[in-house]
């Protein structure tokens, strides 16, 4: 089964970010990281990465039509992005927010999250594992 893996702004430039929050991986490394993780799990993964809000609320679009499930990290839009929410909450296969750092151990701004309500779970906080934790996660819910 196919999952997109749904990345928001500022990702795709990991290796360069603070490595205590992020870790040392690149984008290229995570999303190695994650296509593998999926493929022990039994998925396809596609993994993308945009600092667009309208192209993630697209690729969420595509993810309603095709009824995939999503796996998606908003980054900085977890906090604001209404669009982002309401293009979630159209999805008919399961979303599961994540969060290589823990949101809610950091700035005060990044304790809310407008995507959580609409998401089946939300793993924050274990770096990579967040993904690895979500594509179990989505297993057991698909079961």
């Amino acid at each position: 089964m196919k999952v997109l893996v749904l990345n928001g702004p500022n990702l795709g430039r990991l290796d360069i970010r603070d490595s205590a929050l992020y870790g040392d991986m690149s984008f290229a490394d995570l999303s190695a990281f994650i296509v593998a993780e999926a493929s022990a799990a039994g998925f396809e993964a596609d993994v993308r990465q945009t600092d667009s809000e309208a192209e993630l609320i697209t690729w969420l679009h595509q993810a309603a039509d095709e009824k995939l499930p999503v796996i998606l990290n908003p980054a900085a839009f977890t906090h604001y992005s209404y669009a982002i929410r309401d293009a979630a909450d159209m999805l008919k296969a399961p979303l599961i927010e994540v969060h290589l750092s823990n949101t809610m151990a950091r700035e005060e701004f990044r304790h809310t999250s407008v995507i959580s309500g609409v998401a089946h779970g939300t793993i924050a906080g274990f770096g990579p594992a967040s993904y690895k934790l979500a594509l179990i996660a989505l297993s057991g819910i698909l079961r």
